[in-house]
């Protein structure tokens, strides 16, 4: 097993409840778990970290869908008929 660092902290009631729970289920110490939810996180691409090019892309899908227009062809309903429909269902 590689060298581990001692670290302690501090976890909500409802979460050590879960955690021992979920240490059972598994079969897997607390710790393993822990360490688990740790490289997880630590792989996540953090939520700051945005595809400026890809929200360009979109901007101009969006912008070039605007500039289509309405859909054609007409609807044969109304808002008001579609509450009513599922009010009727709910009687």
């Amino acid at each position: 097993m590689a060298r581990m660092t001692r670290k302690q902290i501090y976890i909500e009631p409802d979460q050590d409840r879960r955690l021992r729970a979920l240490s059972r289920r598994r079969g897997k110490t607390e710790s393993e778990l822990v360490r688990e939810g740790i490289d997880r996180v630590l792989s996540t691409p953090p939520l700051n970290a945005r595809d400026h090019k890809a929200w360009k892309e979109e901007l101009a899908f969006i912008d070039h869908l605007t500039r289509l227009g309405p859909v054609k062809g007409k609807r044969t309903w109304t808002r008001e008929e579609l509450y009513d429909e599922r009010l009727s269902r709910r009687h």
